[in-house]
């Protein structure tokens, strides 16, 4: 990001020198504008991220893993998705950072600095899964708006920051809170700076949960700028949406937060099923809050080539949004018969579990493994595309990846 300070603050004449020649209607030139010859056109340099990894969209940056790249038990910094609705805030200034809380349901508005927060209240470590509600966009059809996420925006790593609940309590919240909101620091695309690129949030029993964290650390060093630093609210198993990055205010609400991206069929689905391509009302859609049961097998890539009658180990992880994972399966006969895999339990609540089994093929030949997890209510991934809805969310269809026996 210094290259993009650098060019704020030099002049029309130095940045002729620097292009080699006349910037044409420079004088017109938007003030703050960053000329696209001074723009990093390295997005793994610039995030620190993997050359594997899939950019989807540059405006606002959007990234995503493929499967293969998600085989950690804890995800690393370079393989975690990127979902952003506006521009990254510059300059951050973490020594006077501050978050303010206030709304309809405070008793009192209180604002603390960083320091504040890590050192008045105790410090929590879990390991929370973060999945983008339009993870697998891409395969419905009539295809849906919005970026075409494949199955890599999905993540689980180690967050360390401060309870929630314990913040809401030093503040004092009423009896009529219902919802927080939250408020953060990244830029409207249009650069207006009375616009909020996203503000949404969670019901109030989502913020007192344990797990919920005001954070400040992932995998045990600062936060990346591009995932939140320096104060990322984290509330593992909903919609990622609802883990606002860059946190500078957080609003209790009295109603539903009705922010940026929390009304119309932003992070919403039909109520009930409808058919594919049809319009939904507004008032027809409800808000997603705990994410479907999915699971994604990680080794080995899909594509892979074995010889005859040796064994092959799968492994990957599955998920269950608030609930837990309690059988996991695959097949190799296109869902015609199912086995068991050994199933690690969760290392705490909301974190992703692991998998794995040892197959046996019959013959050569081409092969498809198919996983399929289910969660403590019984409810299966489906083998096939879900129901269908306007944006393309909540796509927790078996995964599959092909084999050649030779």
């Amino acid at each position: 990001m210094n290259r993009r300070k650098f060019v704020k603050k030099t002049t029309l004449a130095a940045m002729t020198g620097i292009v080699g020649g006349d910037i044409v209607f420079g004088s017109v030139m938007p003030k703050g504008y960053q000329p696209l010859s001074f723009q990093d056109p390295d997005p793994f340099k610039l995030f620190d991220k993997d050359s594997a990894m899939v950019v989807l969209n540059d405006k606002p940056w959007n990234m995503e893993a493929q499967a293969h790249l998600l085989d950690d038990k804890v995800t690393p910094s370079k393989y975690m998705f990127i979902r952003n609705n506006g521009l990254i805030p510059e300059d951050v200034d973490v020594e006077n950072w501050v978050l303010t809380v206030d709304g309809e349901s405070v008793k009192q508005i209180k604002s603390y600095s960083l320091q504040d927060l890590k050192s008045k209240f105790q410090h929590h470590t879990y390991q929370l899964t973060l999945e983008c509600g339009g993870n697998g966009r891409s395969e419905f059809n009539p295809p849906a708006k919005g970026n075409q996420w494949t199955i890599g925006a999905v993540s689980c790593a180690e967050w360390t920051g401060v309870r929630l609940r314990d913040v809401l309590k030093d503040v004092g919240i009423k009896d009529d809170a219902v919802y927080l909101g939250y408020h953060a620091a990244d830029i409207h695309l249009s650069r207006n700076p009375e616009k909020e690129p996203i503000s949404r949030g969670v019901p109030i029993r989502k913020a007192m949960q344990d797990e919920t964290l005001l954070a400040f650390a992932m995998n045990g060093k600062d936060i990346p700028l591009v995932h939140g630093y320096p104060l990322r609210l984290v509330a593992g198993g909903w919609p990622a949406s609802t883990s606002g990055k860059w946190i500078n205010r957080l609003s209790i609400r009295n109603i539903v937060h009705d922010g940026p991206k929390m009304g119309g069929s932003s992070y919403r689905v039909p109520c009930s099923p409808v058919a594919p391509g049809a319009k939904v009302a507004d008032g027809d859609m409800c808000i997603i809050e705990s994410m479907p049961i999915k699971s994604l097998i990680t080794y080995p890539k899909s594509g892979a080539m074995i010889s005859e009658g040796k064994k092959l180990n799968i492994r990957g992880h599955a998920w269950a949004g608030e609930l837990e994972v309690k059988k996991m399966e695959y097949s190799i006969d296109f869902g015609s018969t199912w086995k068991t895999c050994i199933l690690e339990n969760p290392i705490n609540r909301l974190a992703w579990q692991h998998f794995s089994a040892n197959i046996d093929f019959p013959k050569k030949g081409y092969y498809e493994i198919w996983a399929r997890a289910t969660d403590s209510k019984g409810t299966s991934q489906p083998m096939l595309l879900p129901g269908w809805n306007p944006k393309g969310y909540l796509n927790n269809a078996c995964h599959r990846i092909a084999i050649k026996v030779i």
